[in-house]
């Protein structure tokens, strides 16, 4: 059963990070804080941008962060045969890290939405990233939960607390960010998370 759910949670991640991609591009190139900066640089990024990509985003997402939450579950849950108390704070990190950062998702899809509706004007370019900032809480709080989930289960396969081999700790979404951070890959964190899914699923 846990293969199923981490083989799940490993499309889910390639689906997630799909739907970054119809937030991050458009046909004028990708979106980056320089762009955000620069209205009219913004502007010309999201012009010509249909109104259903940022919507199918919102809505795929949501469904792939829901789905890839229950491979986090079940990691914490074959975690309590080994460590219960690593085992207890990945549960509490995974659920910290789902539902803050669907609303993320949903909030910053809703943002370019209104921002392309709105006619991609200086007044809605402001009252939308005024509205992100007033909730950036919901980031801040979701990457937090998942790097107390990954920095757990890498001290515990590392420090040989499972069966698995100690260098099956590298099958975890922090070194592997590290990596792919150089990288100009769009959706990295995504990348990472669906690469350490597929390790985890073959090694358990």
């Amino acid at each position: 059963m846990i293969r199923i759910l981490l083989c799940a949670a490993f499309l889910a991640h390639i689906a997630c990070g799909c739907c970054d991609c119809l937030l991050s591009y458009g046909k004028k190139g990708r979106l980056d804080l320089k762009a955000i900066r620069d209205p009219e640089r913004m502007r010309e990024t999201f012009a010509d941008v249909p109104l259903w990509q940022p919507m199918v985003s919102i809505i795929l997402g949501t469904l792939s962060i829901t789905v890839f939450t229950f491979g986090y579950l079940a990691l914490s849950s074959w975690m309590y045969g080994y460590n219960r108390s690593l085992s207890y704070i990945m549960l509490a990190a995974a659920i910290i890290f789902a539902v803050p950062i669907a609303v993320h998702h949903v909030i910053c899809g809703l943002v370019e939405w209104f921002y392309i509706r709105l006619g991609r004007s200086d007044e809605a370019r402001e009252i939308v990233l005024g509205f992100q900032k007033k909730t950036i809480i919901t980031m801040v709080v979701g990457y937090l939960g998942l790097l107390v989930f990954l920095v757990c289960l890498f001290i515990a396969v590392a420090a040989g607390r499972t069966p698995l081999p100690w260098w099956a700790c590298f099958f975890n979404t922090l070194p592997l960010m590290m990596l792919l951070f150089p990288a100009k890959l769009p959706a990295k964190g995504n990348i990472a998370g669906a690469v350490m899914f597929l390790g985890l699923m073959l090694l358990i």
